[in-house]
């Protein structure tokens, strides 16, 4: 059960030795502890390098995730975990086992990097199917190592494995959280394999999101304001081909359904522009995946129109709103309706809708719609445009809290 050592980089080693190196008590120094700064400045170190504009023009998701790491934003975030009181204080769980999902080449380093902040050692096992982000970031990793601690060399692994069940068996078995991103069965799949009693799973299986602008704010947006919205929709959906969990899929007009025509109609080719302006292309078995999901759906009488804008922006009418589409179908696919109020949409969500797009809708109405869905679904209301920035409390979950555990005192 040999694994590889993609960081820090080294030959093949055994399980049994890397969960040794990686738990093993510190020979000089500190074991890790919550917020630990040690790990602030390497995360501050690797920003730095994903913010550098050569990094950014190829790959704008980096620049996201630089700007996350930002030593500023790090130190609002564990401040919100702490603890306040004297009679509590906040420890790193352990070991943490991650298995990111392969879809979004950016997600392992969200979870990892919150997990080593709360001063856990880790162990991040990456996909076979990493795209050009990932080899960019092992990279700048291995770049920001050269001024880091050897605290983080020596606790924190990213590692890869070929389907091992034997191996991720023994990964599962050393850890005290277990942190799975992917769809169902795969989360379930992973969920196979044993932990010890006092340890637990994390888990973000498959999640769909959906996108709503109000008509009357359309109506009262500029040209600039409304190219942003299509600029923002495109980032959210084009960035990961539209598979990230929070990538709007379903697009809700919420208003009257002549207007609400007109403001969609204007909407769609300003989208077209943008995505042509930005270079974000189809290939061909993705068009053709697209034209299957779309047609699909007709053929099911879910969809009652469908229009195709070259390969790049597909949008199909739903004949009822309560259909929406959960799957995925395609990159640049959009299923829409139009419904008369923001709250027409609380029947039709499900616990499964992760994030809520929005544009033109006032505050007051949001926290209004927020408070009488949650119970149903959606965890995240966000702006067009923000579906995939990344935040600190992801699927309802606080993750730095999760990956820490509380010991009180009673005096």
């Amino acid at each position: 059960m040999n694994v590889r050592q993609h960081f820090p980089a080294g030959e093949p080693v055994s399980v049994e030795t890397l969960l040794a190196e990686v738990t093993a008590p510190p020979v000089n120094g500190d074991p890790l502890s919550f917020g630990d700064e040690r790990v602030r400045d390497f995360l501050g170190a690797v920003s730095r390098r994903l913010l550098k504009p050569s990094v950014t023009r190829r790959h704008p998701e980096l620049g996201a995730l630089g700007f996350f790491l930002r030593p500023t934003e790090l130190a609002r975030v564990v401040d919100s975990a702490a603890e306040r009181s004297p009679y509590r204080l906040r420890f790193p769980r352990g070991l943490v086992f991650h298995i990111p999902p392969a879809n979004v080449d950016t997600v392992f380093v969200y979870s990892w990097a919150l997990s080593a902040l709360a001063g856990n050692a880790n162990v991040v096992r990456l996909s076979t199917r990493g795209g050009g982000a990932s080899e960019v970031i092992l990279r700048v990793l291995h770049d920001a190592l050269g001024e880091a601690d050897p605290a983080v060399a020596r606790t924190q692994r990213l590692v890869g494995y070929e389907r091992s069940d034997a191996t991720t068996q023994a990964l599962s078995a050393a850890c005290d959280l277990r942190v799975v991103w992917g769809g169902d069965a795969s989360v379930t799949a992973v969920r196979r394999h044993a932990l010890r009693p006092q340890a637990r799973d994390l888990t973000f299986p498959d999640r769909s999101s959906l996108a709503a602008i109000s008509v009357t704010g359309w109506q009262a947006a500029g040209p600039e304001r409304r190219r942003a919205a299509a600029e923002g929709l495109a980032n959210d959906a084009y960035w990961f081909d539209q598979a990230a969990c929070s990538s709007p899929r379903t697009l809700f007009w919420v208003g009257e359904a002549s207007a609400a025509g007109t403001a969609r109609h204007e909407f769609e080719e300003l989208l077209a522009q943008v995505v042509e302006a930005r270079g974000f292309t189809v290939d061909a078995a993705m068009a053709v995946e697209k034209r299957v999901g779309a047609y699909g759906m007709a053929a099911e009488g879910a969809a009652s129109a469908i229009r195709f804008h070259g390969n790049t922006v597909t949008t199909l009418d739903l004949a009822e709103p309560a259909r929406l589409p959960r799957r995925w179908l395609g990159a640049g696919t959009f299923a829409c309706a139009v419904v008369d109020h923001l709250n027409d949409l609380i029947p039709l969500i499900s616990r499964k809708d992760q994030t809520l797009s929005t544009f033109g809708f006032a505050p007051a109405t949001l926290r209004a719609f927020a408070a009488a869905a949650g119970r149903r679904g959606v965890d995240r209301i966000v702006p067009v445009g923000s579906a995939l920035s990344f935040a600190a409390t992801w699927d309802g979950y606080d993750l730095l809290r999760e990956f820490t555990r509380v010991m009180t005192i009673s005096p």
